[in-house]
């Protein structure tokens, strides 16, 4: 079964759809079989794996309204081993739609129970919000990731976060993790930065991963071309960052996750 991982934060900017996407990318470099899936309405992690959110007919939208199969849907990327559920615009009008479902806030979670068994990994990308859709993916996922990127303000509004995380917890899914806090756009050329990571790791400790994502060129060209970073350009420092979170990710399971492709390989 799958272990499913939203990545969340309500401030824009920080990287959360570049690290849904390129994590994504890196698990399934390492040969694990993963799922992206697109819970974000501006359907950017859709056109940043090549694909255009204008020609989609169905998407995780009509997964959620309609009870469209998730199965019928994915869609495969050019890299091996990930699949895309992809968004639409019509999304950003589920929040409203879905007030009157019983229990609305675990609809994502019936969708991806669909496909969980299919999958090593599945990464939610979430909204900029902490709205019902975000809520969704929260109930939905065993842990989340919390970008957080190393600049002026960078902890202004975790604290709103973390205790949506805590009302999820006690009232949805208890069994929700913090995967971990991610430092996002390090530039080691500036104070502030390294500043900014000696707050975070004094205030959440062994919350935060080792991995820091470096502020790399060719992570904000990779989606202009529909790629993630690992086709763009494997050997990029962002392209290490992300491999490098992918092994921390595997390697801080308690469980080591075998990948389905390792496991069809010994049979």
């Amino acid at each position: 079964m799958g272990k499913v991982i939203a990545i969340a934060n309500q401030k824009g900017g920080v990287g959360k759809t570049t690290t849904a996407i390129n994590l994504a990318a890196g698990l399934a470099v390492l040969e694990y079989k993963t799922l992206l899936i697109d819970a974000d309405p501006q359907s950017n992690a859709t056109s940043g794996v090549g694909f255009d959110p204008r020609s989609i007919e169905n998407s995780i939208y009509e997964c959620i309204m309609d009870h469209v199969d998730p199965l019928s849907i994915i869609l495969k990327t050019s890299t091996p081993f990930l699949d895309l559920l992809p968004s639409h615009i019509d999304l950003v009008g589920a929040e409203i739609e879905m007030i009157h479902l019983p229990n609305r806030e675990k609809v994502m979670k019936q969708v991806i129970e669909k496909v969980k068994a299919n999958y090593d990994f599945i990464i939610i990308d979430c909204s900029p919000s902490l709205g019902l859709i975000t809520v969704n993916a929260l109930t939905a996922a065993d842990s989340v990731i919390i970008p957080v990127q190393c600049e002026y303000f960078a902890l202004e509004g975790l604290g709103k976060l973390l205790n949506t995380i805590k009302i999820v917890q006690a009232r949805l899914n208890p069994a929700l993790d913090i995967e971990g806090i991610l430092l996002t756009m390090y530039d080691n050329r500036l104070n502030l930065s390294k500043q900014v990571v000696d707050e975070v790791k004094t205030h959440f400790q062994q919350m935060v991963f080792h991995t820091i994502i470096n502020r790399n060129t060719k992570l904000g060209e990779a989606p202009s071309f529909g790629q993630t970073i690992m086709v763009h350009d494997i050997n990029s420092t962002g392209a290490i960052n992300y491999l490098n979170l992918a092994r921390e990710i595997i390697q801080n399971n308690e469980e080591p996750v075998v990948s389905t492709a390792s496991q069809e390989l010994s049979q």
